[in-house]
């Protein structure tokens, strides 16, 4: 089998600056990230196919197959990072350190150094023992649109059985978890001189009566709604941020707040969008045409599989641990799109995600291999 070593391609994925960002001064290509893993794969003997996401220009997918047929495993992962503060990290981001029980490098467990992961697992498995198909994908811009994911969700060009995506999981099994939803809603009135309020048509007071509409909103859900996989078992909505006006003495013609509400399984985006248009209409019939929702990205919906699905108890068995629900956000609901049994399973500790210095504590490795390797033998592989 090819010469493969877990930190030397750790320390050469980590190398390849991959940020994805809704700022283009941070966005970048993730094309160097997907060739060295289309060379990883094709090492191995996968059959590589590299897609540029359409509208997408410098953005791209890798799907990596070994063996014939639908069914089999779905090893799945991002190759995009998020951007990183340099004044607040100690290491180099783009250079993995080695320091005591830890790597450090922006991507080590979320999640570029999953795709190290899967190698070291499969290269010392007998793959010419698969009597199912043993795919790996790889995609672009999770941390922004993920429209990596939505094509390959859109295409249907796949049905694996089972699908694991290595987000930094504690290597507990994920089979649930909430979606995401940023929304804008922008109020616009007409200026005029303060000492005449009836001259104009104040923005920031009509925003006033929606955010107490949203806070009624936000009770509501509280009271109809609960999960009770999730610590915070309803769906969530939350005021995150506010400008309007742009001078004391001048009425204020426009104001636009942004939050973001939680779906859960069982009341996605469309119900809690039909409940916010249900709040708002009062306020639209007082003032025709003041008010525009609009999505700040297109929403992510919530992500479940059956707690007692196959590859749930697979995994809680291989890992010694009951799955779990969160709060956060993956991929899964567009690979659980493709038919099959999905959840999330990874090294690290989401707690370290998204952080300065992110860090791989390397006493997940041994398990990480032996578990995928464990997968990939019962899902794929003759007795």
């Amino acid at each position: 089998m090819a010469s493969f070593n877990l930190l030397d391609m750790y320390r050469d994925i980590i190398a390849l600056p991959s940020i994805s960002s809704t700022d283009t001064s941070w966005d970048q290509s993730n094309e160097q990230v997907i060739r060295l893993l289309a060379d990883w794969f094709s090492r191995l003997g996968f059959a590589v196919e590299v897609t540029e996401l359409p509208d997408l220009p410098g953005k791209f997918n890798l799907l990596a197959t070994r063996g014939e047929g639908d069914g089999g495993l779905l090893l799945a992962g991002h190759t995009d990072t998020v951007p990183f503060d340099p004044g607040r990290w100690n290491k180099d981001p783009f250079k993995l350190t080695e320091e005591g029980d830890r790597i450090y490098g922006l991507g080590t467990i979320d999640m570029k150094g999953f795709f190290a992961f899967i190698v070291e697992a499969l290269k010392d498995l007998d793959l010419t023992r698969l009597d199912k198909p043993i795919r790996i994908l790889a995609t672009a811009d999770e941390e922004t649109t993920m429209a990596g994911a939505r094509a390959i969700a859109s295409a249907m060009a796949i049905k694996p059985d089972y699908a694991v995506i290595g987000e930094p999981t504690g290597l507990v099994p994920v089979m649930m978890h909430k979606g995401h939803m940023s929304e804008a809603i922008r109020v616009t009135g007409k200026s005029g001189h303060s000492s005449d309020p009836a001259n104009g048509v104040n923005a920031l007071e009509i925003m006033n009566q929606v955010m107490g509409r949203l806070l009624d909103l936000q009770r509501q859900l509280k009271e109809k709604y609960a999960n009770p996989h999730f610590k915070v078992p309803q769906p969530t909505l939350n005021l995150g941020h506010i400008h309007g006006g742009d001078s004391p003495n001048r009425i204020c013609a426009c104001c636009e707040l942004h939050f973001d509400m939680r779906p859960i399984p069982g009341v996605g985006p469309d119900e809690l969008l039909g409940l916010l248009h249900h709040a708002l209409a009062p306020i639209k019939e007082q003032y025709p045409g003041a008010l525009e929702l609009t999505h700040l990205h297109e929403p992510i919906p919530p992500y479940g599989t059956d707690p007692e699905a196959e590859l749930v108890r697979a995994a809680a068995e291989l890992t010694g641990h009951a799955a779990e629900a969160v709060n956060y956000c993956t991929e899964a609901p567009f690979i659980n799109q493709l038919g099959c049994q999905t959840i999330v399973l990874g090294p690290g500790h989401i707690a370290q995600a998204h952080q300065p210095d992110e860090y791989l504590d390397l006493s997940f490795v041994k398990p990480t291999v032996e578990v995928l390797q464990r997968l990939v033998s019962r899902f794929c592989l003759s007795n």
